[in-house]
């Protein structure tokens, strides 16, 4: 049976880290729940690793109500209590303050584009920005300027680093490594992915 290449940060030792990577980051996502989802675990993410967020994510789905925007926007003094007690998940208020301001941003954004994900797309023109060396970014202009809005909307723990990983996360940059089975131009032909 031959290895799949991947890229160098998907630990081969944890099966969690290789499905997320095969599975899921760098495909493009449009579903407002998911990306919901992964702008709050990436704030969440902020000066841990991700596979802390990823062991933790199934606490974190129970915990925030399936990531449903609407539901977490609601959030009152109690609910907030609560998640600072729940155990499964990063208990850091401001994170948790912040995941609750998101979502009312999120809804605002929803209620005027239609969708976000017709707001993030509509920064690339519904395009996929492929990256075709192995240079490692943290971020970019375009995250500069997705920020920079989200900012200027009312959301916090959304800096341009937290930004461009959300990016590769839900597939609006692709930046599997080159070698990667995932990378497009490893997948010419082959009609799998």
């Amino acid at each position: 049976m031959v290895e799949l290449k991947r890229c160098r940060w998907a630990d081969p030792a944890s099966e969690l880290y290789t499905a997320y990577h095969d599975q899921e980051w760098g495909r493009p996502e449009h579903d407002d729940r998911k990306l919901f989802e992964m702008l709050i675990l990436e704030g969440f993410q902020a000066g841990l690793s991700w596979l802390t967020i990823l062991k933790k994510r199934e606490a974190f789905r129970r915990a925030f109500d399936g990531f449903d925007p609407v539901i977490v926007a609601g959030y009152g003094p109690e609910k907030l209590e609560a998640l600072m007690a729940d155990s499964g998940i990063v208990r850091n208020r401001r994170k948790i303050q912040a995941a609750v301001q998101n979502a009312k941003a999120f809804l605002d954004i929803q209620r005027e584009f239609g969708s976000f994900g017709r707001y993030l797309w509509g920064f690339t023109d519904g395009q996929v920005i492929l990256n075709t060396d192995d240079e490692v970014r943290a971020s970019t202009e375009l995250s500069d300027r997705i920020s920079k809005d989200l900012k200027c909307r009312g959301m916090n723990f959304v800096g341009s680093v937290i930004i461009y990983s959300f990016l590769q996360a839900v597939g609006v940059v692709n930046d599997h490594e080159t070698g990667c089975w995932c990378h497009p131009r490893q997948n010419q032909g082959e009609g799998t992915r």
